[in-house]
C-alpha cells in the first residue's frame, strides 16, 4: 500500500484560487457613490407615490400592495415557482388592494385576477342591521380562461394585474394590468360615477396578437353564490333567480328550485336576483352564445344558512386579430324599478311584475298609485288606502254577483220543479231549465264571468307585494318590515313546525279570519239559490269544507310571507264583507227584483247565437236518445 504524502502545491493552488474570489467580490462591491444614487432614486419613489396620493380625491382610497421582494425566503420560492408556471404573463407579481367608494358603492379590485373582490352597498343593512355585501370573502369569481401560443392554459383569476386609479372630470377609473410588458397586457377598465349602481367595465387587450392561441376559444366565466338578505330564508329563496334577456327582448328566468342549465343566443343581459338585490352584467353587444346555470343551495329552510343560490354564466369573446376588446356593465345594486329604468336598457323586466296582462297591470296601475300615495302617506296606510280603491272600483263585480245569486234563488222553486217533472230525462230537464233562465234573464254564468275578471287584479296584486322595493324596512302596527313576516312570538330554538315554520304571524291570522266570514256569508247565499240535482249533497259538503280548508291554508301559507300582503288580503276581505251586507241589505230589493224577472218573462226573447246553437245541440242530442231507445225495444 503506497502511503499518503502531503503535497504542498495543492495547498498553495486552494490558497490563490480562494484569493481570486475574495478579490472579484470586492471588485463588485458599490462605490459609495452608487450607494448614494440608488439611495436618492428610491427617495424619489417615495416622494412620486406619495404625490400621487395627494392627488386622488377623498373618495378613492388604494391599499399599500404586499411587495415579495421583502417576503421570508420560503415566500420567495413559492413566488418564483408562481413566477415559472404562470410564463410569459410574469411581469408584475404583487399582491393587494384597490378600494373605492362613490357614495352608493363601496369597491375593492383584488390585485390577484384584476376583479372586483368586494362589493358593499353603502346605503342598505340586512333584517339583522348588518351592511349588505353582494360580493364578499370570494362567493363571486370573474375569470378570463385562453390558450397561448406557447401551449399554456392561461386564467386571470390566477395571475396578478397592476392597479392604477386616475380621475376623469367626476368619475374614477381603475386600471388593472395583467402585463407581459409595457406595452404588452390585458386590461379591465372600470369606469365608476359618482353615486351609480352601474359600473362601465371594459376588457382589452393590447399587443398580445403573437401570444394569445386565436385557435383556441377565449372564455370569460363569471359565478356567484347568492348571500342570504332576508329573515326568511324560504320567501328570499323564492325570489331568488337567474334573469336575462335573450333573442332581441325575450326575458327568460332559470327554474326557482334543484338545478337548471340553459345554452342561449343572443344574449343582451343577465341578472344575478337575489330578491331585493341583483347583480347584473350587460353588453353593448350580444353574447352570440352563452352557458347559463343555476343551482339551488338551501338544504333546510328551517336551518340559517349564508348561501341562498348558486349561479354562473360562461361564454366565448369575440376575437379581433387575436384581441381582445369588450364593452360591458355591471350593476350592483337594489332591484328596484325606478332605479334599473334608469339605464335604458329594459333591466326593470328582471323584476318578476308577472307575465302578460298582470304584469302590465302592475307597471301601470298598481306601482304608480302605490309610489303616489307612499309619497305622502305612512306605507302600511298607503297599502290600506290602495286595497279600499281598488274594492270600491270593483264593487260593481260583488254587485253582479249577488244579483245572479238572488235571481237564482228566487227561479230556484220552478227549477226544482223542472228537475222532479223530468227527473228520467236530464236532457229535457235542462232544455227547460235554461229556457226558464234565458226568460228571466238569470244565468248562472251572470254570476261567473264578472268574478273572472277580479282574477287578474288578485294575480297582479300578489306578484307586487313581493317586488315592492319600497316596502322593505317599512314598519307598521306590530309588524317591523311589511317586506318579511310580521312575527309576534317565535318558537323555542329547534322548534319547528312543518310547512308553518318556527313563528307565529298575526295578520295571516286576521286574513285567515276574514276569509272565514266572507266564504260563509258568501257560500251560505249561494246554497240556498243553488237548484238541487244529483251530486249537488256531495258539492254543499266539499263547499262546507272549504270555509275551513281555505282559511287555514292562507295562516299556514302565508306565515312566512310579506307582511304587506297579508294586510292586504285582511283588509280586501273585511270591505268585501261590508260591500256584501250594504249590498243585501241596503242596494237589492228582493221584490224588485221579483217584479223584474216576471217582466222579463212576459217580453218575448230573441235568441242569440250561442243560445240557439246549445239549443240545436241538446234537441239533437235528444233526437238520438230516441232513436237508441227505439231501437233496444226492437231488439
Amino acid at each position: 500500500m503506497e502511503e499518503k504524502k502531503f503535497d504542498l502545491n495543492s495547498i498553495i493552488g486552494f490558497v490563490l484560487i480562494f484569493g481570486i474570489l475574495l478579490f472579484m467580490m470586492w471588485q463588485q462591491k458599490p462605490t459609495p457613490e452608487e450607494i448614494a444614487a440608488e439611495e436618492k432614486a428610491k427617495q424619489e419613489q417615495i416622494e412620486a407615490a406619495k404625490a400621487e396620493e395627494a392627488n386622488k380625491t377623498e373618495n378613492v382610497k388604494v391599499t399599500t400592495p404586499q411587495d415579495f421582494s421583502n417576503t421570508p425566503a420560503s415566500d420567495s420560492l413559492q413566488q418564483v415557482a408562481l413566477q415559472n408556471k404562470l410564463g410569459a404573463f410574469s411581469y408584475y407579481t404583487t399582491d393587494g388592494e384597490t378600494t373605492v367608494e362613490n357614495g352608493v358603492l363601496e369597491l375593492k379590485f383584488s390585485n390577484k385576477g384584476g376583479h372586483l373582490s368586494e362589493v358593499k352597498l353603502a346605503k342598505f343593512v340586512d333584517f339583522d342591521s348588518v351592511p349588505i355585501y353582494l360580493v364578499k370573502d370570494k362567493n363571486a369569481s370573474f375569470n378570463i380562461n385562453f390558450g397561448t401560443t406557447d401551449s399554456r392554459i392561461q386564467n386571470t383569476k390566477d395571475l396578478f394585474f397592476q392597479p392604477t386609479v386616475t380621475k376623469n372630470g367626476e368619475n374614477t377609473i381603475v386600471s388593472m394590468k395583467l402585463k407581459v410588458s409595457e406595452s404588452k397586457f390585458l386590461e379591465y377598465k372600470y369606469i365608476i360615477k359618482p353615486n351609480d349602481y352601474m359600473i362601465d367595465f371594459t376588457i382589452q387587450s393590447q399587443g398580445l396578437s403573437n401570444v394569445i392561441n386565436g385557435s383556441q376559444e377565449v372564455n370569460l366565466d363569471w359565478t356567484q353564490k347568492t348571500y342570504r338578505h332576508d329573515e326568511s330564508i324560504s320567501y328570499e329563496n323564492r325570489y331568488t333567480r337567474l334573469t336575462y334577456q335573450h333573442d332581441g327582448g325575450k326575458i327568460d328566468k332559470l327554474a326557482q328550485a334543484g338545478e337548471d342549465e340553459e345554452i342561449e343566443k343572443d344574449m343582451d343581459w343577465l341578472s344575478f336576483r337575489q330578491h331585493f338585490f341583483s347583480s347584473i352584467m350587460t353588453t353593448d353587444k350580444p353574447f352570440k352564445s352563452i352557458a347559463i346555470a343555476s343551482k339551488d343551495l338551501v338544504e333546510d329552510e328551517e336551518i340559517d344558512t349564508v348561501f341562498t343560490k348558486q349561479f354562473s354564466a360562461k361564454t366565448a369573446l369575440a376575437l379581433n386579430g387575436n384581441e381582445i376588446n369588450e364593452n360591458l356593465g355591471l350593476f350592483y345594486g337594489p332591484t328596484q324599478s325606478k332605479i334599473l329604468k334608469t339605464y335604458d336598457k329594459n333591466l326593470e323586466e328582471s323584476i318578476p311584475f308577472g307575465w302578460g296582462i298582470f304584469g302590465w297591470i302592475n307597471k301601470f296601475l298598481f306601482i304608480p298609485l302605490f309610489s303616489f300615495l307612499s309619497s305622502f302617506l305612512p306605507y302600511g296606510i298607503a297599502i290600506i288606502v290602495m286595497t279600499v280603491l281598488i274594492k270600491l272600483a270593483m264593487s260593481f263585480v260583488q254587485y253582479k254577483q249577488y244579483l245572479s245569486q238572488m235571481k237564482m234563488k228566487i227561479l230556484k222553486p220552478e227549477l226544482d220543479a223542472i228537475r222532479e217533472k223530468h227527473k228520467d230525462n236530464k236532457m229535457k230537464a235542462q232544455q227547460e231549465t235554461m229556457a226558464l233562465q234565458n226568460k228571466a234573464g238569470a244565468s248562472p254564468l251572470a254570476g261567473c264571468l264578472p268574478a273572472l275578471i277580479q282574477m287578474p287584479v288578485f294575480y297582479a296584486l300578489f306578484m307586487f307585494f313581493p317586488t315592492a322595493f319600497a316596502l322593505r324596512q317599512k314598519s307598521f302596527l306590530w309588524a317591523d318590515d311589511l317586506s318579511s313576516f310580521d312575527s309576534i312570538y317565535k318558537f323555542p330554538n329547534g322548534f319547528s313546525i312543518p310547512l308553518y315554520g318556527d313563528h307565529i304571524s298575526l295578520f295571516p291570522i286576521l286574513a285567515a279570519i276574514a276569509i272565514f266570514f266572507y266564504m260563509k256569508l258568501t257560500t251560505g247565499q249561494q246554497q240556498m239559490s243553488a237548484p238541487q240535482q244529483e251530486g249537488m249533497p256531495d258539492m254543499a259538503k266539499m263547499m262546507k269544507y272549504m270555509i275551513y280548508f281555505a282559511p287555514i291554508m292562507m295562516m299556514v301559507f302565508f306565515n312566512q310571507y310579506a307582511s304587506g300582503l297579508s294586510l292586504y288580503y285582511f283588509i280586501s276581505n273585511l270591505i268585501s264583507i261590508g260591500i256584501l251586507i250594504a249590498i243585501k241589505n241596503f242596494i237589492l230589493d228582493e221584490e224588485k227584483i221579483l217584479a223584474g224577472i216576471e217582466a222579463s218573462k212576459a217580453k218575448p226573447k230573441k235568441e242569440n247565437k250561442f243560445q240557439k246553437r246549445m239549443k240545436a245541440m241538446m234537441e239533437q242530442a235528444e233526437q238520438q236518445k230516441r232513436m237508441q231507445e227505439q231501437q233496444r225495444k226492437k231488439k
